[in-house]
This record gives structure tokens, C-alpha cells and sequence, in this order.
């Protein structure tokens, strides 16, 4: 039995407590200082309040005033705020974490820095001291997961990425389930950014239902399924081109990591729900200041979080624009509140040949 510290309460975090919980693992649910009513409601009724589930009783909450406390003898810290957090956790995990304990990373996103992209966990590395920056493990885990069927115990597939191919057994053997699959990756670099990118082009994919509400139902009753999976064939490519970029396996971007989580992400959700506002022709900001003002919004936060850095990247001859001409679309839409123009003759530019 291991010892495992779950920062962050939100969905994603508190569901992954449950193939922890039934391996029989002791679970430590630290809170954010946003998740104050989360840990309050668990603690009192053991019913999480986002996810509504019951929690399993190896799962006990805390404040986050109390991660000093409960990480003293953990095996393993699991990473799960929002990309937003991932400063505050590595201020709050420096003081605390002790030496050679892996980290292992639910927050998906990628960051702009400067002239160039980087990973979520190197950015959290970076608020932690020189001996925790040589001697933590990072590892992640990436593909197609939704926090409420992985809470009500629908079968889930994953990944789990790292360097360290032993410590990548010895992990997916503590979360493997008869409902929680993991296999393990050494890619961490293409898992990583495919996780962080789907996110965006499924806000593209989410796009097309807004320009059917606008449009409505040709008079067959046709909608338009062509042209999201045009979308989501483009997304996938380009997504392939920046796994290149960034110095990730492209074979990566074919499996759980990138089609898979793609395609759960396109379903529905938060990005499907802003893309339909987007599609209507409502531009960005008045939809997230009117219609979603309380909602993270992924696919957009992703694309205010590396926009500038692309954009710039692109300017300098360093990324190709004729290679990511979708991302570049919805970086305007987000950023600069730009049409829902789709450009389809710049798709799969020289990819495609008879």
C-alpha cells in the first residue's frame, strides 16, 4: 500500500482517487484554496459535489494550509489543479515536497515563454528548489479520460508518460483496474503536448454546432458531419506537425494521447459549448464575459496561453504558418475575437496527394 497526495479537488483530481482508493491505496485529497466548499461538502458527506459520486472511505480531505502535514511520508504526489495553478502548486510544493518523490501530472496545457513553448511539469519544476528540480521524477498522465465516467467506473484507457520506463511499471501498476487501463509511454514530450492541443481543436470542432444553429438543417434534414470531421482530420495533422516541432514521437499523436483525447474532448463539454456561441457568430469575448463567465474554458485558455508565443514564432520563420493554419485561426478567434472562417484551401496544404 502506498501513500498518495492528490493536489487539487476538482473532477479530475477526485476521480482519479478512485483506482488509488480501490488498489488500496491510502488517499490524502489536499484542496486548492478555491476548493474550500469541495473539501468541506467530501468531509461532511463524503458525496463529491461537482462529480456526484461518493468517494471511497481511503479517501480523506484536507484544507490546503495542511499539505505540510499529510506530504511528509507520500510515495507519490499527484499534481491536479487547473493549468492556471500550476504556479501556486509548485510554490506550495516547494517548501514540502520531500526529496525523490515523483510527481505525476493530471494539468494538461502547454505555456508560451518567451520564444518558445514548454510543458506544464518543466514549468512547475522551475518554482522548485535545484535539489527538488535534480531529483524529482516527472511523469504525466495523457489520453481520453472524463472525470465523471471515470468516477462511475466506465472503462478508461491512458497512458502514463515519463523517462523512467521502471518507474512507469511501478505506477501503472498501482492505478490498473478492472475499469482503469494504463499503458506505459516514454514520450512524455509528444503526450504532453497532444493532451495540451486537443484542447484547442476541439473549441474548432465545437465551432461547426454553432454554424448549424446559425444555419439550421438543409431541407434533406442533412447537418454537417463532413465538416467537423474536415476539422478534426486537420486538427490531428497539424497537431502532428507540432509534436515534430516540440521533439515528440508522431506516433503518439495517432493513439490515446492525441486522436483519443481529441475525439472525447470534441463531444461535448465546455469547449463544445463556447464553440456553439463562437459559430454563431457571437466573438469570443462577449461570449465568455455573457454566456460562460464562471467556466474554464481549455481549448480557450490554451490558445491566450501560447497565442502570443506562436504568433511570434511564426513571424520569425521558426513555425511554419502554412502547417498550422487552424491553430492560427482560432488563436485570432480567441485572442483577437476574429471570425469563425474556416480557411479550407490552406488544409492540408502538400499532405494530400493523388
Amino acid at each position: 500500500m502506498a501513500n498518495v497526495v492528490v493536489l487539487g479537488a476538482g473532477m479530475m483530481g477526485s476521480a482519479f482517487t478512485m483506482p488509488l482508493a480501490d488498489n488500496g491505496h491510502a488517499v490524502r485529497l489536499v484542496g486548492t484554496h478555491l476548493d474550500g466548499d469541495i473539501i468541506e461538502e467530501v468531509h461532511e458527506t463524503r458525496i463529491h459535489p461537482r462529480i456526484k459520486t461518493r468517494l471511497r472511505d481511503a479517501v480523506t480531505p484536507y484544507t490546503y494550509d495542511r499539505l505540510g502535514e499529510v506530504i511528509q511520508d507520500a510515495d507519490l504526489v499527484v499534481v491536479g489543479v487547473n493549468s492556471f495553478g500550476v504556479a501556486w502548486a509548485g510554490e506550495m510544493l516547494r517548501p514540502v515536497l520531500p526529496p525523490g518523490v515523483p510527481l505525476l501530472f493530471l494539468t494538461k496545457g502547454l505555456a508560451g515563454e518567451g520564444d518558445h513553448l514548454e510543458l506544464l511539469p518543466h514549468r512547475l519544476r522551475r518554482h522548485l528548489t535545484p535539489e527538488q528540480q535534480r531529483d524529482t521524477p516527472l511523469v504525466a498522465i495523457g489520453g481520453p479520460s472524463i472525470a465523471g465516467e471515470l468516477a462511475a467506473e466506465r472503462d478508461t484507457c491512458v497512458v502514463i508518460t515519463g523517462s523512467d520506463a521502471a518507474l512507469l511499471e511501478r505506477l501503472a501498476g498501482m492505478l490498473r483496474t478492472r475499469y482503469y487501463h494504463v499503458w506505459p509511454s516514454t514520450d512524455m514530450v509528444g503526450v504532453e503536448t497532444c493532451v495540451a492541443l486537443k484542447n484547442l481543436y476541439a473549441l474548432a470542432v465545437g465551432c461547426v454546432g454553432g454554424l448549424l444553429a446559425r444555419d439550421g438543417k438543409a431541407g434533406n434534414d442533412a447537418v454537417m458531419f463532413n465538416l467537423s470531421a474536415a476539422v478534426f482530420a486537420q486538427g490531428l495533422w497539424e497537431m502532428a506537425y507540432l509534436v515534430d516541432y516540440m521533439g515528440g514521437e508522431r506516433r503518439t499523436v495517432f493513439t490515446l494521447p492525441g486522436a483519443g483525447d481529441l475525439y472525447v474532448t470534441s463531444m461535448g463539454g465546455r469547449n463544445g459549448r463556447m464553440g456553439a456561441y463562437l459559430g454563431q457568430g457571437i466573438p469570443f469575448s462577449v461570449a465568455k464575459r455573457d454566456y460562460m463567465p464562471d467556466d474554464t474554458i481549455e481549448g480557450a485558455q490554451l490558445a491566450q496561453a501560447i497565442g502570443p508565443t506562436v504568433e511570434a514564432l511564426v513571424a520569425a520563420g521558426k513555425l511554419d504558418a502554412a502547417a498550422i493554419p487552424l491553430a492560427l485561426t482560432m488563436i485570432d478567434i480567441v485572442c483577437h475575437d476574429g471570425p469563425v472562417v474556416f480557411p479550407w484551401d490552406d488544409f492540408f496544404a502538400g499532405n494530400l496527394t493523388v
